[in-house]
């Protein structure tokens, strides 16, 4: 307990950046996960990468909140889930950008059908990907799941790193 308070009574810069680095990505993962099996909006490749980012971020952020033992108070591990929130949130700011068109995106995620034989374009048809990821299936405000993603993610990792850095304040 006694990495989590600190002489002045409050709760430490390091043991708050923990707490955010939980949540942030146990609250976003619940989140797309509930878009999925409630919403059913299944996920497209790139969802996939940005949830994968999450897990591993949020693996991170449960050892470090384990992790007060150790000679750095589990820092190292809010550190390495801060880089896993940062990427998920700068996969999700590239999905973004291939939803408005300003990135290309891989082929298995936004093949289109264009020439050829009616053959070749009933075999490409069959080929493509039943969830393409240059197409917004559900935004609010204009920002799409991605965006927001990206937004809460690298808004997110900035603050637990800014907050694993920060020394706690000495009683008076």
């Amino acid at each position: 307990m006694a990495s989590v308070v600190h002489a002045g009574g409050g709760v430490t810069p390091l043991a708050m950046a923990k707490l955010v680095a939980f949540v942030v990505p146990a609250g976003l993962l619940a989140a797309a996960y509930g878009f999925q099996y409630i919403g059913k909006l299944p996920p497209c490749e790139l969802c996939w990468y940005q949830r994968y980012a999450h897990m591993a971020g949020l693996a991170f952020a449960i050892v470090a909140l384990f992790a007060g033992r150790l000679p750095d108070r589990g820092r190292a591990f809010v550190w390495l889930a801060a880089l896993g929130i940062l990427a998920s949130g700068l996969i999700g700011g590239y999905h973004a950008g291939v939803e408005m068109k300003i990135f290309e995106g891989f082929t298995q995620c936004t093949s289109g059908i264009a020439g050829g034989t009616a053959e070749d374009t009933l075999a490409r048809i069959m080929a493509a990907p039943l969830i393409r990821c240059d197409q917004v299936p559900w935004s609010l405000f204009g920002i799409s799941m991605a965006g927001w993603n990206a937004i809460l993610s690298i808004i997110s990792a900035l603050v637990v790193l800014w907050l694993s850095l920060k020394q706690p304040r000495t009683a008076r």
